[in-house]
């Protein structure tokens, strides 16, 4: 009977020390997140997209706040991801309809490098303005959980739809007056 005590006092003790290894380890996380790798606007007013400053392939800067007064479609995607390159057909059909309206397209590539992208952008002639997000801080800001995400911003900065699929009814809303 000593001896079972003996063990729970030792499993207890053990889930305390990792609660406490668990919750280092978040606050590490946390800490780092915090760094200030790109100009992001931490700070979100509801419905309104967070500013932020890219490099394209050319190494051009893309500030979205630049891009005031125009409706804008960000596509988060990676070179790796099927379904990414399943919809560029659909990406090109929407830039043909859109960008002669005054829409601007970036494609965001979230954590790879710019040689990859820039081989992927070639293969398949993407005629879209491709930006990297090498430490990924941009698709964080956004809350990017999978690729391919669409997120639609209208000419006044707020968010109208946030998906991968179906963004041809927001576009066509936007866009009914023109």
């Amino acid at each position: 009977m000593g001896l079972k005590r003996g063990v729970v006092k030792k499993e207890k003790n053990f889930d305390f020390r990792c609660l406490g290894v668990i919750f280092l380890i978040f606050w590490i996380i946390l800490s780092c997140s915090e760094t200030s790798q790109s100009p992001i606007s931490l700070k979100t007013v509801e419905g309104k997209a967070r500013d932020f400053m890219l490099k394209d392939l050319n190494n051009q800067k893309f500030l979205l706040s630049e891009q005031q007064g125009k409706p804008v479609l960000l596509i988060f995607s990676t070179t790796w991801c099927p379904t990414c390159r399943s919809e560029i057909p659909h990406y090109k059909k929407i830039h043909e309809i859109y960008t002669s309206r005054g829409l601007v397209i970036a494609n965001i590539d979230i954590q790879e490098s710019q040689d990859k992208v820039s081989r992927f952008k070639e293969k398949f002639q993407l005629p879209y303005q491709v930006l990297l997000d090498e430490t990924g801080r941009v698709a964080e800001a956004y809350s990017i959980v999978g690729v391919p995400t669409m997120i639609l911003i209208d000419q006044e900065g707020r968010i109208r739809s946030r998906q991968y699929q179906a963004i041809d009814d927001p576009l066509k809303t936007l866009f009914a007056g023109s």
